[in-house]
Parts: structure tokens; C-alpha cells; sequence
């Protein structure tokens, strides 16, 4: 008797135990869907693809609970306004750079690239140590919170029409370039030139513009500017490595269930470390095959190069005395860059540099 009062007690405990537990579980792994706005067309297919990596990882792991619909830009907003949509809340997130908000504060660029900044692994290296609590920080002023989910590399300086030898060679040249890059070239005389990506290559043609900054060979060659301007420079150094990033909506992220939220910053890495590769492995072949359609390949040259750090370093000065936020984390990638260079100059660079020399040799 005593046996099957224990046994009748234990299972309708178990039964109580599974109804309340149920309903948790459930809890634990909703179905959500939201939308994702991207500041790219899908003809960039590595930018705009790093969305979609991004939202196959989240529904992978999630057994298709939480699905993220990604958008090209103008599906839903413009490119440009991709983070007025997500802070507003008419979408959830959306795949941008940060420096496309330079208009709202200059700060937004630096979360991107800085003009004599950092390159991408030291970009990804900064993000780990502090400069992310930094940025998002600031980012509250914009209700929303952003994660590294994309870097290009180093980009290239861009198309010219003529020869850039000296640096009087900028004065009067009209260029597509903008943020606090077209700031510093306007110093010494250049004229900065707001130009969307597809109007880039007939501006150039009909001589409304001198030059064009893109992003690298791989992107660059699908405009075909080399054949209306031959000068393809190197390098960007207002994009040493140029950091997208995941922005979320303040209020949709505190809704998530932890369990998402690790595995959105996961899903971000994955999309991170995918785009990087993805420039890296075809980037090669599209500079060769530039080239062997006309593309002519110059270097800056050195009194250029440091007549544009002079002006970089004058134009850090000025936004920094007017702008706290800014201030704050410019100074901690100025300290941070001044470490990671003085490493990287040991290893990194004599591996690199024996190994550049020595490709011909193999």
C-alpha cells in the first residue's frame, strides 16, 4: 500500500512538474521574426551577403525559431538612413558602417575606420578591448546597441583621371569621397563630392568629377572605372579597415531571451570573420584582371601621404576640442593604435615583409 501511494504521490508530482516546466521552456525559445535593413545592394554581394550568413547562422541555431528577413538598401529605407530605421523602430536591426552617420556626430565614424587608424585586425582587436563598451555608450543616444558583423580590409585610394606626383596635385580636384575623410582632403584644397554608388562611373566619364574612392578591386571592377580613369591608388588611408557592424533596436535586444542574444553575437562574429575572408580570397584575381584591362597601379606619393597625416592629426584636433564623445574614444584608439603598431612592426610586419620579398623566389 505504502509502495502505491508513493508511486501515485511521485507521479502526480511529475505531471505538476512537466505542466510548470513546459510553459518555461517554451518561453525559453520563442518564434520571432524581425527585419533586417541593409546599407547595401545586393550587387555587393560580399557586403549585402554578410547579412544573409548572418541571419542563416541565427536560424540555424535556433531550429528556425528566430528567422531575420534581410532587405537590400531601398527595400524598405535608404542605404543612409538604415539606423534612423532602427532607431525609430520601424525595423529591428540593420547591417550598416558606422560612418555613414557622420551628419548626426563625427563619432559615428570612428566605430568604422579613422583616417590613419587602425587596420582590420587591430580594428577587431580594439572592439575586444573596450572600445565596443565605448560605443555603445554613445550609441544609447540613438536607442540602439551595435556588435562587429564585417571588416573589408584596407581599401584603395580610388580612380583618378591624371597623375596625383605632388601634393599641389590635390587642389582644385574634384573628389568622391566624404565624412571627416573629405574634411581633411579639403585642407589642402580638394573638393569633397557627394556622388551615389551607381552614378560614381558617369560622373567620371563626362568629367563632372576627377576622382573616385570605392571600396577595393573585387567591388571596383564591377563599375568598370578603370576605363574612364586608368590611376588606381593605394592606399585608403582614411580606410585602414573599414568595420560594419550589426545595429539592434535598445528595446527588441532587452526582449530577447539570453539564449538569442548569444546567439546573435555569435551569428555576428561568423558574418564578421566571412566577409574579411571573402574580400581576402578575391581581391587577388580582380586586381590582376584590373590590370590587365588598362588599370594603371601608383602608390600615393611620400609628400602626399604626410602632407595628408598633417592634415589628419589637424583635423582630430579640431573636432576633439568641440566634441566630448568623440574626444573620449579617439583618445582610446590613439593609445591603443600606439601599442598595436609597436607590436606589430616585431612579427606581423618582418613576416610580411620577408614574405613579400620572397614571392617571386617560389
Amino acid at each position: 500500500m505504502k509502495r502505491r501511494e508513493f508511486l501515485k504521490t511521485a507521479g502526480v508530482g511529475l505531471a505538476a512538474s512537466a505542466a510548470v516546466a513546459a510553459p518555461a521552456i517554451a518561453q525559453s525559445a520563442p518564434e520571432i521574426k524581425w527585419r533586417l535593413t541593409s546599407s547595401f545592394p545586393k550587387s555587393l554581394d560580399t557586403l549585402f551577403g554578410a547579412s544573409d550568413v548572418f541571419a542563416k547562422a541565427v536560424a540555424e541555431a535556433t531550429d528556425n525559431k528566430f528567422q531575420i528577413q534581410t532587405f537590400a538598401a531601398a527595400e524598405i529605407v535608404p542605404g543612409l538612413q538604415a539606423a534612423d530605421a532602427v532607431t525609430s523602430g520601424t525595423v529591428e536591426m540593420a547591417h550598416t558602417a558606422s560612418y555613414y552617420y557622420v551628419g548626426k556626430d563625427p563619432t559615428f565614424a570612428l566605430m568604422t575606420a579613422q583616417p590613419f587608424g587602425l587596420n582590420s585586425r587591430m580594428q577587431s582587436a580594439w572592439m575586444q578591448s573596450g572600445a565596443l563598451d565605448l560605443a555603445n555608450e554613445f550609441y544609447k543616444k540613438f536607442n540602439f546597441i551595435a556588435m562587429p558583423a564585417g571588416n573589408t580590409g584596407c581599401q584603395m585610394g580610388g580612380w583618378f583621371r591624371k597623375e596625383i606626383k605632388e601634393v599641389a596635385d590635390l587642389s582644385g580636384l574634384k573628389f568622391r569621397i566624404a565624412g571627416i575623410a573629405g574634411q581633411i582632403l579639403a585642407k589642402l584644397g580638394t573638393v569633397p563630392q557627394q556622388v551615389a554608388g551607381g552614378d560614381i562611373y558617369a560622373s567620371l566619364e563626362k568629367g563632372t568629377i576627377d576622382a573616385a574612392e570605392w571600396v577595393g578591386p573585387y567591388d571596383d571592377e564591377k563599375l568598370g572605372f578603370q576605363k574612364v580613369a586608368k590611376f588606381y591608388y593605394y592606399p585608403g588611408w582614411w580606410e585602414g579597415g573599414a568595420m560594419l557592424h550589426n545595429i539592434i533596436n535598445l528595446a527588441k535586444w532587452n526582449e530577447l531571451p539570453k539564449s538569442y542574444q548569444a546567439i546573435v553575437k555569435a551569428a555576428s562574429e561568423t558574418a564578421h570573420n566571412w566577409t574579411q575572408a571573402k574580400y581576402d580570397s578575391v581581391n587577388p584575381g580582380a586586381i590582376k584582371r584590373l590590370l590587365a584591362s588598362g588599370a594603371q597601379l601608383r602608390p600615393f606619393p611620400q609628400p602626399v601621404m604626410e602632407a595628408c597625416y598633417k592634415a589628419t592629426n589637424e583635423t582630430y584636433a579640431e573636432i576633439s576640442a568641440k566634441n566630448a564623445d568623440f574626444k573620449k574614444i579617439y583618445d582610446h584608439m590613439v593609445a591603443f593604435r600606439g601599442d598595436q603598431y609597436l607590436w606589430w612592426q616585431v612579427a606581423e610586419y618582418g613576416f610580411d615583409s620577408f614574405m613579400i620579398r620572397s614571392r617571386s623566389r617560389t
